[in-house]
C-alpha cells in the first residue's frame, strides 16, 4: 500500500507544485501591472491629458482584480498600449 501512495503523491505533489509556481509568476506579473498602471494614472493626472474609462483608474484593487482576471501577455499589451 504504501508504494501505491507513493506512485500517487509525487505526481500529485509535482502538479501542486507547478501551480504554486505559475501563481507566484501571475502575482508578480499582477504586482507589475498595477504599480505600472497606477503611475501611467499619475502622470496622466499630472500631464492633465484628460484620459479616462477603466484603463485609466487610480483604484489599485480593480487594476489587480482585473489583471487576474487575464493573461501576462494581456495586461502586459494594455500597460503597453496605454
Amino acid at each position: 500500500m504504501t508504494t501505491v501512495w507513493r506512485r500517487a503523491l509525487f505526481p500529485a505533489l509535482a502538479v501542486l507544485g507547478a501551480i504554486a509556481l505559475q501563481s507566484t509568476t501571475a502575482f508578480a506579473n499582477c504586482d507589475w501591472y498595477v504599480k505600472t498602471a497606477l503611475e501611467q494614472q499619475q502622470r496622466n493626472l499630472k500631464l492633465k491629458c484628460g484620459l479616462s474609462g477603466g484603463e485609466w483608474s487610480a483604484d489599485k484593487g480593480a487594476h489587480a482584480t482585473w489583471c487576474a482576471s487575464v493573461s501576462p501577455d494581456a495586461s502586459k499589451a494594455t500597460a503597453q498600449k496605454r
